[in-house]
């Protein structure tokens, strides 16, 4: 199939696009088979009374639960293994939802891209700890203590506890796209990247995972590529791809990765090349507005956050 056409006759038609990419050159037709997975409609019901906002991220906890970080009255979002919704917390504590990550021990990590803070919850929906200061975006500096994310995207959490958030959501001349690592009680001890669009460099750091050893993966959104580097930020390669690297589900035997305003989900090895692809922009079953971020459960299916047509998708194993 065709993996990028739709997209680049999507961007060409439309001026001034706030996530277009910065190197147009990448912009080229690959090809790839059709990936064996199909979509699925209505994959959780909800109550009566209880709305769920634009997906903004899904993640799945050890109960093989579903959760959902919204841009809704209800935030957080918990739902059983048959897609039936269980309770929410969260309400009232977000600005604008962004990532959301569980670490081993149940906690949730939710990013808030407006309100510039990390935020961990326990499982039971006890906010445990918040990284950052609350209010607009700046500088990180302990020297000045000047404690401040520019637009924090994603967060991972290392075996031994270290946090890694990306940040800096606007492509462009705003922003300070970058990683920033910390310990396990939120304590700053380093940074790196910033604007630009050699190694280590980036234009939107956008979504982050860990892989099997200990290595970050980066999808530096519009210089659409991925970006690996070891945890004390050492560049070790970079995958380019075209279209615009959103998020990342590293398994065990392969990657899942959603490619954002291309409108589609793609199966990586584990070394990063496209092994296949399904999806388009649209509005239709399997179609995306936006690929935002995703979550592979312990059975297999795959959940994707789509922030633009304001929905969740499912894709089953054909």
């Amino acid at each position: 199939m065709k993996v990028i056409a739709a997209f680049a006759m999507l961007l060409a038609g439309t001026p001034g696009f706030a996530q277009r990419p910065s190197n147009p050159a990448l912009l080229i037709p690959q090809t790839a088979p059709e990936l064996d997975y199909a979509a699925v409609a209505n994959p959780v019901t909800l109550p009566d009374g209880v709305v769920m906002g634009a997906p903004a991220s899904v993640a799945f906890d050890a109960k093989g639960h579903l959760w959902i970080l919204s841009r809704g009255p209800h935030p957080l979002m918990e739902f059983d293994t048959d897609g039936k919704y269980l309770r929410s917390f969260g309400e009232g504590l977000f600005t604008r939802s962004h990532g959301l990550r569980i670490d081993p021990d149940g906690n949730l990590w939710a990013t808030d891209v407006t309100a510039n803070i990390v935020m961990k919850f326990s499982p039971q929906g006890q906010l445990l700890l918040t990284i950052g200061t609350k209010g607009p975006g700046g500088t990180w500096d302990e020297a000045t203590q000047s404690r401040h994310f520019n637009e924090p995207n994603d967060v991972a959490i290392g075996r031994n506890g270290d946090i890694f958030v990306t940040q800096g959501h606007t492509p462009g001349t705003r922003g300070d796209p970058r990683v920033l690592k910390f310990d396990k009680n939120g304590n700053f001890l380093k940074t790196w990247g910033g604007k630009g669009t050699e190694p280590g460099k980036f234009e939107v750091a956008h979504g982050i995972a860990i892989d099997a050893k200990g290595l970050l993966w980066v999808t530096d959104r519009e210089n659409q590529r991925i970006q690996v580097f070891d945890q004390e930020g050492q560049f070790i390669r970079e995958m380019k791809y075209a279209g615009l690297p959103c998020g990342i589900d590293i398994g065990a035997q392969s990657i899942y990765m959603v490619n954002g305003f291309a409108g589609q989900l793609l199966r990586l090895d584990l070394n990063g090349t496209v092994l296949a692809a399904t999806g388009k922009p649209g509005k239709g079953l399997g179609e995306f507005g936006e690929a935002h971020f995703l979550a592979v459960s312990p059975t297999g299916d795959i959940y994707i956050a789509d922030t633009v047509n304001s929905t969740l998708h499912k894709f089953v194993k054909k």
